[in-house]
């Protein structure tokens, strides 16, 4: 009788077991791939975007490095990453990211919003978080995800803050390592008689311009470092790099969309959430496993 009775016992708990949910943890999370809207309506800005910034995360031996994701101008943790907070959560990686560049004193939501700073003083925040995400997971070294200003930004820290060893892969959605000739902020700031490096309100602004003392002190010498794996993504219809082929820089590996796929219409904004460049961002972070690429027709701003 009591084996009988443990024998039940198990029985019940093993279809107990069976029949249970999966933990929410394990339920993969939903990926929009319509930037705008999701940054406006996808959450609070002083928010963590979906699938970022679990302290407890411990990379696998599959994905042994956590992502940092780097904002650009104007973005933050939540509003940027939408897309890919979520995604690389869902393929097993740890995801970790940031707001820099915050304007002190600002009312909230737009304290909440960063990227205006100092680039020099955003990558000394980038420098102590990166620093932040290696203790708690342990790991010796990260990849990075930029978008527009995080694209650039962080060579600082890998150029110039000793950041070089803890990055492996650099990997940048519509960057500007030549700077840009869009730039309505460093003109008026010029007519009003400001230095193009000390714009009032964004500072980062005037340093996109490609004779800024900042630009000028990143393109020293090349502003890829040696032992970083820069992969650069460009969309031919960004409308805030002009030309789109300021991110595409010699001794980087350079992908244009529109090279892959005539249908993507992704512009500045949107690269940060389209379909097509997303496989290139995982295929450039598992280049053991890369994935097929596919070709969605994607509108500038919403997407597929």
């Amino acid at each position: 009788m009591r084996r009988v009775i443990i024998l039940v016992a198990v029985l019940v708990a093993s279809i107990a077991l069976a029949g249970a949910p999966a933990s929410a943890a394990a339920k993969p999370i939903p990926v929009p791939y319509n930037f705008l809207p999701s940054a406006i309506f996808g959450g609070t800005p002083n928010a963590n975007a979906p699938g970022t910034n679990d302290w407890s995360c411990k990379p696998t031996a599959e994905h042994p490095r956590p992502v940092v994701l780097v904002h650009g101008t104007a973005g933050n943790r939540s509003t940027n990453w939408r897309t890919y907070g979520p995604l690389l959560k869902n393929n097993g990686y740890c995801v970790f990211a940031l707001t820099y560049g915050t304007l002190p004193g600002a009312p909230y939501p737009v304290k909440a919003l960063g990227g205006f700073g100092d680039m020099r003083a955003s990558a000394e925040q980038l420098r102590v978080f990166v620093d932040q995400v290696r203790t708690a997971t342990g790991a010796g070294q990260v990849d990075f995800v930029g978008h527009s200003q995080g694209t650039l930004m962080p060579d600082y820290y890998v150029k110039f803050l000793g950041g070089a060893p803890f990055v492996h892969s650099y990997i940048s959605l519509a960057p500007l390592w030549h700077g840009t000739n869009v730039k309505p902020l460093p003109v008026v700031a010029k007519l009003m008689g400001f230095d193009v490096d000390k714009v009032p309100f964004c500072t980062a602004c005037g340093q996109f311009d490609p004779q800024s003392a900042f630009m000028k002190q990143i393109r020293a010498g090349g502003p890829a470092v040696p032992g970083v794996n820069y992969v650069n993504i460009v969309t031919k219809n960004d409308e805030l790099v002009r030309p789109y082929t300021s991110g595409i820089e010699e001794g980087m590996t350079n992908i244009v969309v529109q090279d892959y796929c005539k249908r993507d219409h992704a512009d500045h904004f949107e690269i940060a959430a389209d379909r097509n460049a997303t496989l290139h961002v995982l295929n450039a972070l598992d280049p053991a496993h890369p994935r097929p690429l596919t070709c969605t027709l994607t509108l500038p701003f919403v997407g597929p």
